[in-house]
């Protein structure tokens, strides 16, 4: 079957119904999230993130932020299947050329990318751009934490600079509901789409299908997204409790380094992240079982057959999240007859554990940290959160 090249007065019209050259961008919540002062023709700005979590919302508002003409501005989505047969390097050569034939080369052109982890040598493709820049300046998304990887991430040190976006935060999720209580956010999550949807759970549902099939089957040699399926619902359910790679084998019939690479594409993908226990030796880190928490706390609840609702286990997962996005490194510490600090924070040199409770402290929190303390002094002053002073932090 003979694959015929797009042409460029189709390419044009798929480039114009993503950009915003006849209609203004759909209204969003702007995001608690630092951007740069100023865009950079040498300098690509990347946000990554899961499927769903806001990144196209966010680059249809940045015109505004930076104060850009909408029509100096080219959007296109990688994943229209429009493209399918023309995702190399030449299609975002055509786009480029197609732009500056009504663009003047003096006059800036700004290109947001979506999704560029479709494009065949994206890689190459940009670093050339930004070796040689010519006043095109470049936005780009990705549902990969692996987007800059390897040779490119080694040949772009200092040319990109790269953004996380997570589903909406408590306060994010309060500027739009601001009737509703911290319990409702914990079982709604935070997936923009999903708040306002009449079956919020089955949206999510479909969510995690879409991620396994797109995001984690490409990624490791499997034939069917079951298994991994299997294997991503077992550490859902098993949230911020210590789990083994081969528990989850034994159970699933999988080998263990087949369970170990499903779970790493999990997380590459951004559906769930792994906490390691907190030590000052590599080799006693991961000589621990890992905890894995969710992206989601109203996704784990779709997609996890717990009945009830376990808020302080939801409250853990979240606090844990707002934690990874505000702190350089996030750990667990625990030893058997002592206790247990859930979560250990490092920003530079200083060490802040937290202890997450619904309810309040007890004697077991203060007597965990009591052993803590004997092992690492030198650690600044534990933080407890509950349900009355969550909002603080999340």
């Amino acid at each position: 079957m003979v694959c015929h090249m797009l042409s460029d007065q189709s390419l044009i019209e798929i480039l114009g119904d993503w950009s915003f050259w006849d209609r203004p961008p759909p209204p969003g919540l702007t995001r608690q999230l630092t951007l740069p002062q100023h865009l950079h023709t040498d300098l690509a700005l990347i946000i990554q993130g899961v499927r769903r979590c806001g990144k196209s919302t966010l680059l249809s508002q940045l015109p505004k932020h930076y104060n850009i003409s909408l029509a100096q501005c080219y959007y296109c989505n990688f994943e229209d299947p429009r493209l399918m047969n023309d995702l190399d390097y030449k299609l975002l050569t055509r786009i480029i050329a197609l732009a500056r034939e009504k663009i003047p080369a003096g006059t800036p052109c700004y290109f947001f990318f979506d999704e560029i982890q479709n494009v065949q040598e994206w890689e190459k493709w940009l670093h050339t751009q930004l070796e040689r820049p010519k006043r095109n300046y470049f936005i780009l998304t990705g549902s990969n934490s692996c987007l800059l990887s390897g040779e490119f991430a080694t040949a772009l040190t200092g040319r990109h600079i790269t953004l996380e976006l997570f589903p909406f935060s408590f306060a994010e999720y309060k500027t739009l509901f601001p009737r509703k209580k911290l319990e409702d956010y914990l079982i709604a999550g935070g997936f923009p789409r999903a708040l306002t949807f009449e079956k919020p759970y089955q949206l999510l549902q479909e969510y995690f299908n879409d991620i396994i099939l797109r995001d984690v089957l490409k990624r490791v040699h499997a034939r069917t997204p079951e298994a991994i399926k299997q294997v991503a619902k077992m550490t859902f359910e098993s949230c911020g409790s210590e789990l083994s790679y081969r528990k989850i084998a034994a159970v699933t019939g999988l080998t263990v380094d087949t369970v170990k690479s499903y779970l790493e594409a999990c997380e590459d993908a951004y559906l769930l992240f792994a906490c390691n226990f907190f030590a000052f030796s590599e080799k006693k880190q991961l000589s621990k079982q890992k905890k894995y928490y969710p992206i989601d706390s109203g996704m784990r609840y779709a997609i996890t057959s717990t009945t009830g609702r376990d808020l302080g286990k939801s409250l853990e997962l979240m606090i844990f999240l707002r934690l990874k996005q505000t702190h350089e490194k996030v750990f667990y510490w625990q030893e058997l007859h002592k206790g247990e600090v859930d979560f250990v924070a490092v920003r530079g040199n200083t060490i802040v554990p937290y202890q997450v409770t619904w309810t309040g402290p007890e004697l077991r929190h203060e007597k965990s940290l009591k052993y803590f303390y004997e092992h690492f002094p030198q650690a600044n002053e534990a933080v407890f959160i509950t349900r009355e002073n969550a909002f603080e932090f999340l």
